[in-house]
C-alpha cells in the first residue's frame, strides 16, 4: 500500500527520495513526506494529498542532507492529515520513522509509553514505534530497532534513521515488503525495487523477522537476536524504461496495450509450439506427485480471484480434478479441509498480498504442498512456495490490474494442460491447442483494435449510474472482472453475474436506464445466453453484446455488438476481457477520474 524510500550516501537525498516516491505512486496513498538529516538535525516536510503537494511545498524550501527517508501513506490509523503523514518522530525529534502496515497493539503500548512520560502528537501507530525506538536507544540504532519491533505486534515494514547515529538507516520487516538497494558508495531502501532502478539493480529482499543496518559503505542483516544473516543479492533484470508510460496517457492504457507482448513472454519457454510438450518442470506437477492429489485449491484476492475462477473451469475441464477457489481473506478464518492430498496454488500479481500470504501459510501448516502464480519472482509468496509459475507481465503500475490478469489466465491454462498430461489424459497439447497458443498474442492485438468502438460506447454511457455484466461458464468470471474494472476506476456501480442467475434477483434492476454487458461468444452456451439477452431487452435494458462472430439473431436484439477474435474455448477469456478493460478505461477518462490511482485503492495490499 504505502511507499517507502531511504537513501544514505554522498549526494543530496531530497531529489532521490522524491524520484523514488514518484515511482511508488502506483501503490496508492493519501499523504506524503520526507525527512533529511543535516547539521545534526532533521528537516521534515509532509503534506496531505498527492506527491505534487509535497513538491510544491518544497519549492524554495531548504531540505539539505545526504541521509533521508520518504513515504507515501495510505491511512490506516488517523485521517490523512499533515500531522498524521509520515515521517513520524519521537519526543526529541532525534528518531524518524516511516512505516507500512499496522501495529496491532499500538494502543496498549501508547498507554505504557505515556506513563513513562512520552507525549504524542499524531493519531498514528507509527509514532508509537518512534517512541519505542527512543525508549530503547542506548547508542546503537540497530539494537534499538530490534528491541522496538519485539514490543509491537502486527504486519510492518519500518525504516528508521536518527541524528544520534548519523548516516545510518535501519529497516525491519514482518509482512509488507522491504528491499535494500546496493550502490557504489551509497545505498538505498525501498518498499519496491521499482523505486530503485534509476540508481541500482542489485537488491536484497528482507525476509520476515529481518532487521538491516544500512550505511553508505554497505548493509548488514540480522535477526531479532542480533545474529547475522546471509541474504542473497538479486539482480533486477527489467529495464527502468518499462516503468515509464511510453507515450501513453496513463499507465493503465500502456499496460492494456502491452498484453500481446506480456502473454508472448509468459508463454515463452513454457511450451513447445512444435511438439506440444510442456516445460513446467516443477516436481509439484510431476506424474508421481499429481497422482497423490485428489483436488486443487486456488487462493487469491480481487482480480486474481477472478483468474482463479477461470482456472477452476480450466483444471476441472481439462485435467478432471475437483477445484475449489477461495478468497485469501476468508480462508484462514474458517476451518478449511486441507491436507497433503490437496494441491494449493496462490495467485498474486505482487506476490506480497497479505491475505494470500496468510492463506498459503495456513494451507502449508495443514500439510498441503503449495505453489504460486506471481508476477514478482523475488516476492514473499515466491520465496515461501515449493513451485513458482511466473507470469512475466513486467512492471504493472496502474492500480487496476490488466496484463497481470491475462497472463495469469495463460499460466492457469498451461497448468491445467500439465495436470492433464501428468494424469495421462493427453501427454502433449493438440495441434489445435498449439495453433491457438501460437496465435494468441496476435489475437490479443486484434482485440485491442476494437478500441475505437469501446471509446464511442464510453462516450455514450459515461453517465450511467449502474451496469450489469453477464456471462456463462468460463465467461462468468470475465463478467465479474469487467464489472470490477468499471467500478474500480470510474466509480460507477457495476455487478457481474452468471447469466443464468439473472432471473434470481438482478433482473429486478433492469430498466431503460441500465446498460447490460452480455458476454456471448459463439460457444456451447450460445442458446442459453441468447435467451438471457432476450430477457434483458424485454425489460427495456440497454444490451451491449461482446461476441466472437457475426450473428444475425444477436444483432436483431442487441443495441450494440462488439466482436473480438475467436479462439479455443479455454483461451477465449483472455481475448474477451480486453474490450472490457478498454471500456472501463475510456469511461473513467471521460469522467475525469484518476485512472492509475483510483481513490481508496492500493496496488499491493500488504495488510489485512
Amino acid at each position: 500500500m504505502c511507499g517507502i524510500v531511504g537513501y544514505v550516501g554522498p549526494r543530496q537525498a531530497t531529489p532521490l527520495l522524491l524520484e523514488g516516491l514518484k515511482r511508488l505512486e502506483y501503490r496508492g496513498y493519501d499523504s506524503a513526506g520526507i525527512a533529511t538529516l543535516s547539521n545534526g538535525g532533521f528537516t521534515i516536510h509532509r503534506t496531505p494529498g498527492k506527491l505534487g503537494n509535497l513538491v510544491e511545498k518544497l519549492n524554495g524550501s531548504a531540505a539539505p542532507g545526504a541521509t533521508g527517508v520518504g513515504h507515501t501513506r495510505w491511512a490506516t490509523h488517523g485521517r490523512p492529515t499533515e500531522l498524521n503523514a509520515h515521517p513520524q518522530t519521537d519526543c526529541t525529534g532525534k528518531f524518524v520513522v516511516v512505516h507500512n502496515g499496522i501495529f496491532e497493539n499500538f494502543a496498549e503500548r501508547k498507554v505504557e509509553l505515556a506513563k513513562k512520560g512520552h507525549t504524542f502528537r499524531s493519531e498514528t501507530d507509527t509514532e508509537v514505534f518512534a517512541h519505542e525506538v527512543e525508549e530503547a536507544f542506548r547508542g546503537d540504532l540497530l539494537a534499538a530497532v530490534r528491541a522496538a519491533v519485539q514490543k509491537l505486534t502486527g504486519a510492518y515494514a519500518v525504516l528508521v534513521t536518527s541524528s544520534r547515529e548519523p548516516g545510518v538507516l535501519v529497516a525491519a520487516r514482518s509482512g509488507p515488503p522491504i528491499v535494500l538497494g546496493l550502490g557504489q558508495g551509497e545505498n538505498f531502501v525501498a518498499s519496491d525495487p521499482v523505486a530503485l532502478v534509476p540508481w541500482t539493480r542489485d537488491v536484497i529482499f528482507l525476509e520476515d523477522g529481518d532487521v538491516a543496518r544500512v550505511d553508505a559503505s554497505g548493509a548488514r542483516v540480522v535477526d531479532h537476536s542480533g545474529a547475522g544473516l546471509d541474504r542473497p543479492v538479486h539482480r533486477i533484470v527489467w529495464d527502468a524504461v518499462a516503468a515509464e508510460k511510453g507515450g501513453y496517457r496513463h499507465f493503465m492504457a500502456k499496460e492494456i496495450h502491452e498484453q500481446p507482448t506480456a502473454i508472448a513472454e509468459t508463454l515463452g519457454g513454457k511450451v513447445s509450439l512444435e511438439t506440444g510438450e510442456l516445460y513446467l518442470d516443477s516436481p509439484l506437477l510431476s506424474p508421481d506427485r499429481v497422482a497423490t492429489f485428489d483436488r486443487v485449491l486456488l487462493l487469491a484476492c480481487g482480480t486474481s480471484w477472478h483468474a482463479g475462477l477461470v482456472g477452476k473451469f480450466l483444471i476441472e475441464g481439462m485435467a478432471r480434478i475437483p477445484v475449489e477457489v477461495d478468497y485469501g481473506s476468508e480462508f484462514r478464518y474458517r476451518r478449511p479441509v486441507v491436507n497433503e492430498r490437496t494441491l494449493t496454488l496462490g495467485i498474486s500479481q505482487s506476490g506480497e498480498t497479505a491475505d494470500t500470504v496468510a492463506a498459503l501459510s495456513e494451507a502449508r501448516r495443514a500439510g498441503s504442498p503449495i505453489g504460486a502464480i506471481v508476477n514478482s519472482p523475488g516476492s514473499q509468496i515466491a520465496r515461501m512456495v515449493e513451485a513458482v509459475f511466473a507470469t512475466h507481465a513486467g512492471p504493472e503500475i496502474g492500480v487496476a490490474s490488466t496484463k497481470a490478469f491475462s497472463t495469469q489466465l495463460a499460466v492457469l491454462y498451461l497448468i491445467a494442460a500439465k495436470l492433464r498430461a501428468s494424469r495421462g489424459l493427453a501427454p502433449v497439447l493438440s495441434p489445435e491447442e498449439r495453433q491457438a497458443l501460437a496465435h494468441l498474442p496476435r489475437a490479443v492485438g486484434a482485440a485491442l483494435a476494437v478500441e475505437g468502438e469501446l471509446e464511442e460506447l464510453a462516450r455514450k454511457y459515461q453517465h450511467a449510474r449502474d451496469f450489469l455484466y453477464l456471462g456463462r461458464g468460463l465467461h462468468y468470471p470475465v463478467a465479474l472482472e469487467g464489472a470490477l474494472k468499471l467500478k474500480e476506476i470510474s466509480y460507477i456501480h457495476a455487478e457481474g453475474y452468471p447469466a443464468g442467475e439473472m432471473k434470481h434477483g438482478p433482473i429486478a434492476l433492469i430498466d431503460e436506464n441500465m446498460p447490460v454487458v452480455v458476454l456471448a461468444p459463439h460457444d456451447s452456451w450460445r442458446e442459453k445466453t441468447l435467451s438471457n439477452l432476450r430477457e434483458v431487452k424485454s425489460r427495456d435494458g440497454i444490451a451491449i453484446v461482446l461476441g466472437t462472430r457475426p450473428d444475425p439473431e444477436v444483432a436483431a436484439i442487441a443495441d450494440h455488438v462488439v466482436l473480438v477474435p475467436e479462439t479455443i474455448a479455454e483461451l477465449q477469456p483472455i481475448l474477451s476481457v480486453v474490450p472490457l478493460q478498454l471500456f472501463a478505461y475510456h469511461v473513467a477518462v471521460r469522467r475525469g477520474c484518476d485512472v492509475d490511482q483510483p481513490r481508496n485503492l492500493a496496488k499491493s495490499v500488504t495488510v489485512e
